[in-house]
This record gives C-alpha cells, structure tokens and sequence, in this order.
C-alpha cells in the first residue's frame, strides 16, 4: 500500500522474551518530505482488532501513517500478537496449541511493545522514542509503564488518541453485547477449542469484507455497521475507505483478550484478567485482581479524543487522564460528532488531530 501511493517502507520481524514473532513495518520517507528526516523515531501502535493497516485504509490524504510520514518522521508500525502480522511463535502453533493464546493486554503491554521499543531503538540507535497509541495501543502503554517503568526512560512524549482503560462507561451496545457473550460463553469456548476470536479471513470478516465491496452495500449496511459498533457521523468515512477498511478487520486477537473486555465493561477500574477467587489467589494472591498503577506512569502524555466516542467513553477516558500525573493536555476534538473510528478511517484527521499531534512531536524531536 505505501509503495503504490510513493512512500518508502519496509518490514522487521521482532521476536518477543515469551517467543512470539510480530511483524512490524517501517515508513523512512513520506512521499510530501521535503525535508531531512527528524529524529527521534515515532511509533504507532493500533487498537484492538485491528492491524498496522488500520492507519492506511483512509489513503494518503487522510490515513495518519501517510500524513506523519509526510512531516518527515521516522515512523514504524508494530502489530500485536494474535493479529493476522503477527500469528507466529517460536514454539507454538496458533492453530493447534491452546498456549499461544493465552494472552490478554497484559501481555501486549509487558511483552511485545517493549520488544517493539527495543527493536527500534537499536536499529535506529536512538536512546528514545515518540509513542502514539490509538484505543488499545493506549491502554497497553499505560500497562507496559506501570508494570516495567524502566521503559518510562524511553520514550520522550505519549500522545494517546481515544486511549482505552477503564470501560465502564463504554455507549457502544454492541461492542458491550460481544465482549459479555465472550465472557459467558468463556468456559464453554475452551471446552471446544476456540481459542482465537474474530480472525482475518474468519466467517464474519469475509462476509463482511465481501459484501462491502460493493458501493451500494459499503454506503448502507457496512456504514451502519460501523455506527452500530461506534457512534455515527455523517460525512466523515469516504465510501472507498469502508470498501477498504473491512478486508483488514477485524483483524484477530485471542478469545481470552474478548474475555478481558467482557469483564472491564462490568466493574469500574482497569485492572488485570479475573481468574475467579481461586485463582485469583494462586496468581496475584490476593482474591480480586489487582488494578493497574496508573498514577506511576510519569511519562509526558497527551490526551486526544471526542465527545461521540462511543467506546472510549469521555468518562472513562476523563478517568484515566485524572490519573496520570504527567499529563500535558487533554484535548478534545473541536468536531462535536467526532467518534472513535474516525481516528483511523475518516477524511478529516488532518483537519482535527493531526496539528496536535504533530504540535507535541515537534516538541519533543529534532
């Protein structure tokens, strides 16, 4: 995708401590740098259920992995474990061993972020990163530095957009009905050997992405799809990028992390998996799962998210930023009908986000 529209990529494989292989992909030039690339290098992570190419969908114009490579930035692109990028391990096959997935976003945030901090700032020799994280790519940043605060070290600034934690006060019906009917369905799923949920090329992704192909279909059902998962705003999705954006999700994670979700929906604080009383105690010993330390992570954060998120709640997103206690700005976004896709999807980005997005890399780089 990016060398069709004159960008300059690559592609690296990181190797996790727990052995598990990513695939993360490198933008050097943009296509619109005229200038000398700025350092240090910036990473953008995706959220749940989607991949890197979430940040391409929406073309040149308006997919962020296009406009901040255009500002000449060093930017590169990780996928976490489970997602189509990165269904690999040095060990376990994802198709026949129960181990592989037994992950939730603890283990993005404690295993393979750090491997991808790691990776970058040895190929690039830099001593820090510029971190931005979208929903997910948000929660597990918070994880990763309250649970290994020596990678607080390395990163100069945070910029979370629509950042993911606490759920309580998550709108979406839809997105609440699937992770429950995962959370209930939990023991019966393992008992059969589902262990991966919602996969690339799975039977809802590629009837999906079938049928969105078509103009009428993306313009009608697939656009109200996606109102049903978020929040609706008119105007704001190209129909070229619904027809796009569902041959890439969903994207894959594992039916424990869908479990994850189904119990952060249903208590008020960001906390680790549940196991139930027993082996609560046999794992953290104490009966309710510990919550995450929000307050230790003292690394400069800016907040970036919309009144018409429906899954990243203003409330819950207002709740963690109170927390933080290096926290630079929490911004919201002047459109008042904007929503949690159109971060990744719509053709406004570089209208709403991107200036201050690009106000806090340029502050923090050369």
């Amino acid at each position: 995708m990016a060398t069709r529209h004159g960008y300059v990529s690559e592609q690296h494989t990181v190797v996790t401590e727990d052995g598990y292989i990513l695939t993360m992909f490198r933008m050097t030039k943009g296509r619109n740098c005229r200038r000398p690339i700025k350092r240090p290098p910036v990473l953008l992570m995706h959220g749940l259920l989607m991949s890197s190419d979430c940040f391409m969908d929406s073309g040149p114009n308006a997919g962020l992995a296009y406009l901040i490579s255009d500002l000449c930035y060093d930017l590169w692109l990780p996928n976490i474990r489970g997602t189509y990028y990165s269904r690999s391990h040095i060990k376990l096959n994802p198709d026949v061993d129960k181990d592989y997935w037994d992950f939730t976003n603890l283990e993005f945030g404690y295993y393979d972020i750090p491997a991808s901090i790691d990776y970058i700032l040895r190929h690039t020799k830099s001593e820090k990163l510029n971190y931005i994280g979208f929903s997910q790519g948000g929660s597990t940043f918070i994880i990763m530095n309250s649970k290994r605060p020596e990678y607080m070290n390395k990163t100069g600034v945070a910029i979370l957009l629509e950042p993911g934690s606490r759920q309580t006060y998550t709108r979406s019906k839809l997105f609440r009905l699937l992770c429950e009917t995962y959370l209930l369905n939990y023991p019966l799923l393992m008992d059969v050997g589902q262990y991966e949920a919602l996969p690339l090329d799975g039977v809802i992704q590629k009837i999906a992405a079938f049928l969105c192909k078509d103009t009428i279909i993306a313009n009608t059902g697939c656009r109200l799809a996606l109102s049903l998962i978020d929040a609706p705003h008119p105007g704001s999705i190209e129909t070229d990028t619904v027809k796009v954006l569902f041959s890439h999700f969903p994207a894959g994670t594992s039916v424990k992390n869908m479990v994850w979700y189904g119990q952060a929906v249903n208590v008020d604080t960001f906390q680790n998996f549940d196991y139930g009383t027993i082996k609560n105690l046999q794992v953290y010993g104490s009966v309710q799962p510990p919550a995450f330390n929000v307050s230790s992570v003292d690394v400069p954060i800016v907040i970036i998210h919309g009144r018409n998120d429906f899954l990243a709640s203003p409330a819950d997103v207002e709740w963690v930023a109170s927390k933080l206690p290096n926290l630079l700005e929490e911004f919201y976004v002047e459109e008042p009908m904007w929503n949690h896709f159109d971060v990744t999807y719509s053709r406004l980005t570089s209208k709403y986000i991107l200036p201050k997005i690009s106000e806090y890399l340029k502050k923090y780089s050369n």
